[in-house]
């Protein structure tokens, strides 16, 4: 992929929720929502603080992260469905 994300900016890649529930039961594709599980694709190289300092930020490419339902703007790069988000739209990183 040739796209590097600015500042504070994050690229994920949705992970997809699973196709059928504990019992057993199909879930058809008109009722699934959106997963708000991703993989960190790419990372901005930070944000500056009023100094001028750039602070890094605490996720890297390979994490495993939740996110907000309407978060981030969904794109298509290289025919990949990707969404480009900030950092602190991020809710947590899944160990």
């Amino acid at each position: 992929m040739q796209f590097r994300p600015l500042h504070d900016r994050v690229v994920l890649r949705r992970i997809e929720g699973e196709e059928k529930t504990k019992g057993g039961i199909i879930i058809p594709d008109t009722v699934k929502e959106k997963p708000q599980e991703g993989e960190v694709v790419a990372v901005g190289p930070g944000a500056r603080d009023e100094a001028g300092k750039i602070n890094p930020l605490d996720v890297k490419a390979g994490d495993r992260v939740l996110f907000g339902k309407w978060s981030g703007t969904e794109v298509k790069i290289d025919g990949q469905d990707l969404l480009i988000m900030k950092e602190s739209d991020i809710l947590g990183v899944v160990a």
